[in-house]
């Protein structure tokens, strides 16, 4: 399998200023990369550039209609999987958007943590969602137990260095501060820059050479090898 994994990119379209703000600070938080368009033509200009895992999509645009828009898209043989996120509940408006090409939708005001799971459920059944990863030395780390193994042998790393390692993986190529390692993987809990350290160390030796480079002063950047 092809060993470089980025972040699962997604594309936003809502005009809602401040919905729009939540959502992506939630989803980054999550280890998504998140493409905010405010409107139709915005929208169709960041599909020309990047090619995305799933679509967010608000119906009512300034400038449009979002079944219209993903409408075009399945007509141009785009089949990335979409959500629509709409403050109608008729059947009639939810019916038009499974005809329009829809996998799924939520209703207004939305809860995040089922938006997560449905995120999560369309990129699994799309194929999006790597479920693991292969080191060129023939480690495999499995994202979903969050293990490591090597030639069938289940390594036994701590919870925090499996963790951690996730978050290497799922933000590969980028450079990671030690603020947002703690923020993410220490949270509320006693964080030393040794204990980082050690874990840091313990990966170095089961990884392939190069895969962990620490940044002085900055932090850490992590490339799949």
């Amino acid at each position: 399998m092809d060993t470089r994994l980025s972040r699962i990119e997604l594309l936003l379209l809502e005009d809602d200023t401040l919905f729009g703000a939540s959502l992506c600070e939630f989803l980054e938080e999550e280890g998504y990369s998140v493409f905010w368009a405010k409107s139709i033509n915005e929208a169709i200009e960041l599909t020309f550039q990047k090619e995305f895992s799933l679509y967010i999509l608000d119906i009512n645009l300034p400038d449009g209609d979002g079944k219209e828009f993903l409408k075009n898209l399945r007509e141009a043989n785009d089949k990335t999987a979409a959500l629509f996120l709409t403050s109608y509940k008729d059947k009639e408006s939810l019916k038009e958007g499974f005809l329009c090409g829809g996998d799924d939708y939520l209703t207004k005001p939305v809860d995040l943590d089922e938006l997560l799971l449905r995120i999560q459920a369309l990129l699994k059944r799309s194929g999006k969602i790597t479920q693991s990863v292969t080191f060129s030395n023939g480690v495999i780390f499995d994202m979903k137990q969050c293990r490591l193994f090597h030639n069938g042998k289940d390594l036994k790393f701590t919870v925090k260095a499996m963790k951690l390692l996730k978050l290497f993986i799922q933000n590969s190529g980028e450079v990671l501060s030690k603020e947002m390692i703690q923020e993410q993987i220490w949270g509320e809990e006693a964080f030393s820059e040794g204990s980082l350290r050690v874990y840091i160390n313990k990966l170095k030796k089961i990884l392939p050479p190069g895969s962990i480079v620490n940044l002085k002063g900055v932090g850490y950047r992590f490339e799949i090898r």
